[in-house]
């Protein structure tokens, strides 16, 4: 399996989003289950139903990050840089649009809403290794576009 590149905080979330599945919300789901089977109406199987739904997402989620985590490379985030790679923050623009600043990371971290972008994504895999001053096509699944890269820190 490829490794999973996380920031420290990254990393540091992940395992507190695990501790938090394996000891809190796997409990909760459990009492949630045992309530749920000793009713017995209709109502209680709805209820015994999405309690076993959600232990499933607790189960597959644990699971998930358990291979996250025991694969992760971290990634360090100190220091200037002048090539894009995970960890480093990227200001761009497309065109004639205002700057845009995205900051590289593994697909476990990426939010793009807060500008964390995966470097698996069509644009984080496309700024890879550039530098600033570097006019760059990115293949989106939307059609392709190029960018220029202003700054990398």
């Amino acid at each position: 399996m490829p490794p999973s590149y996380l920031t420290r905080h990254g990393f540091e979330k992940l395992q507190d989003e695990l501790e938090y599945l394996r000891t809190i919300k796997r409990q909760e789901v459990a009492t949630r289950l045992h309530e749920a089977m000793e009713g017995g109406e209709l109502i209680e199987d709805a209820e015994y139903e999405a309690a076993k739904n959600e232990q499933a997402f607790v189960e597959g989620r644990i699971l998930e990050l358990e291979i996250i985590l025991a694969n992760a490379r971290i990634v360090d985030e100190a220091g200037k840089r002048d090539v894009v790679q995970v960890a480093a923050k990227v200001t761009i623009q497309e065109g004639d649009n205002e700057p845009e600043l995205y900051t590289i990371v593994g697909p476990a971290e990426a939010n793009p809403r807060t500008g964390r972008i995966s470097n698996e994504s069509p644009l984080g895999r496309a700024l890879l290794d550039h530098r600033a001053g570097d006019i760059v096509r990115v293949d989106a699944p939307g059609g392709s576009f190029t960018v220029c890269i202003l700054k990398v820190e």
